[in-house]
């Protein structure tokens, strides 16, 4: 009972929002006394060139409108404005969720804003869209089939999990929040956290053995990857401390025991006659009851979209092989020696991530025009207000998980046929 007692002690003081507070201030994130609400303001810079900001602030579990999640209504906290001018930014918001409530902040140290919002870009689509098509068009496509086997398991665990412990974002105040892209959704576990570990970790256990490359590389990259991401949530103020070492511990978890299957659920999806149909029922019924554990929120189309971009890169993996199309080298050639880089290798490769990547994004777009109104049709939702039609199930989920899973079908099989046709592969 006293170890529980401790231990208990020990997450409330790790969940205490005061302790990100501290953290952003040491940082150089400063906010003003008051954290009241206002009208979101453009950019603007100060004469010693650092950046000044009005991020948005958060709100309650389910918070009234204008108001996002960890945020204190207005008039909660201190009085009297700031003792300086501050310059003015409007933070990337999600188009679905209405939030318009702001704090004045200022930055102190740039060098750390920049760091940390690179950091925090490596869990978002943006990276995701780069960094999966890189590693399959110019790396290794053995690799990368399981670096997205085993992203899809972590992040879908991981969203389900935070939509069953429902704990809300940090307080603000006295957290100073710096993004509200994710704002709508829960706090525990860190998903950023999880893919932060999961990703760098999985890389390294895949690929050492199979390439050839010092240890020592992999450890460095694992730890810089992961205690960035981790540290960059922290400072945006978007996670407790302990959301982010829950993200952390539930990553590896998974990966101790999702890791042994890896090549299993590979061989399967590629040499199984029904593998296609098998993966597409599972991956929508995961879907369907992702829907069920909460109540609308950004977390649930997320879930929709990892769901169907797994499923159409294992389809487009199975139909890869059947095809015999961007073989593995045999495991007898293993380890891999990394070729040399050359202008050419190097301008072959940023040109097949350009031209792929651009018809990845007309993919999206295209499908994206077809499903939500197709959709809409289908059940009789009205679709003048899409922010309001993209928040029923009926229209979320398929929209989701048809767009992305013909992204991730184009990723694997219909783009690289593209580069064989024209002599890119």
């Amino acid at each position: 009972m006293a170890l529980l007692q401790r231990l208990a002690r020990l997450a409330a003081y790790l969940q205490d929002p005061q302790k990100v507070a501290d953290f952003q201030r040491l940082c150089g994130v400063e906010g003003p006394p008051g954290l009241a609400a206002s009208p979101p303001l453009a950019e603007e810079r100060e004469g010693d060139g650092w950046p000044r900001l009005r991020a948005a602030a958060g709100g309650e579990k389910r918070p009234p409108k204008g108001l996002g999640n960890g945020a204190i209504p207005e008039g909660a906290g201190g009085e009297g404005p700031p003792q300086q001018t501050w310059g003015r930014r409007q933070p990337r918001r999600n188009s679905l969720t209405g939030e318009a409530a702001c704090q004045e902040i200022a930055i102190r140290n740039p060098f750390l804003y920049y760091l940390f919002n690179l950091g925090t870009e490596l869990g978002n689509e943006l990276f995701y869209i780069l960094f999966f098509p890189f590693c399959i068009w110019n790396l290794d496509a053995w690799m990368g089939r399981r670096l997205i086997i085993v992203w899809v398991w972590v992040m879908y665990l991981g969203q389900c999990t935070k939509d069953v412990i429902r704990w809300p974002r940090p307080a603000s105040p006295p957290v100073v929040k710096l993004e509200v892209f994710y704002n709508s959704e829960y706090s525990m576990p860190s998903t950023h956290a999880m893919s932060g570990t999961a990703i760098p970790l999985a890389l390294v256990l895949l690929s050492y053995g199979r390439w050839q490359y010092p240890l020592m590389y992999g450890l460095i990259l694992v730890i810089c990857w992961c205690s960035l991401v981790c540290f960059s949530r922290i400072y945006m103020g978007m996670h407790s401390i302990l959301d982010v070492i829950a993200g952390f511990l539930y990553a590896i978890l998974i990966l101790v025991v999702f890791h042994p299957a890896v090549d299993l659920i590979d061989n399967f999806n590629l040499t199984y006659k029904y593998a296609p149909l098998i993966i597409i029922s599972l991956h929508l019924a995961l879907g369907v009851f992702s829907f069920t554990l909460d109540t609308w929120s950004t977390s649930r189309g997320d879930t929709a979209q990892i769901l169907g971009c797994g499923a159409g890169v294992a389809c487009g993996s199975h139909f890869n092989y059947m095809l015999g199309l961007m073989q593995d080298p045999s495991p007898d050639t293993w380890p891999l020696i990394p070729p040399s880089i050359t202008v050419t290798l190097f301008g072959k490769a940023i040109l097949r991530l350009l031209i792929g990547v651009v018809l990845l994004l007309l993919t999206r777009i295209m499908m994206k025009k077809i499903t939500i109104p197709l959709a809409c049709k289908m059940f009789s939702i009205p679709c003048d207000d899409i922010r309001q039609a993209r928040q029923r199930m009926e229209v979320e989920l398929p929209y989701r998980y048809i767009t992305y899973g013909m992204v991730g079908f184009s990723l694997m099989f219909l783009v690289p046929c593209l580069f064989l046709f024209i002599g890119l592969s």
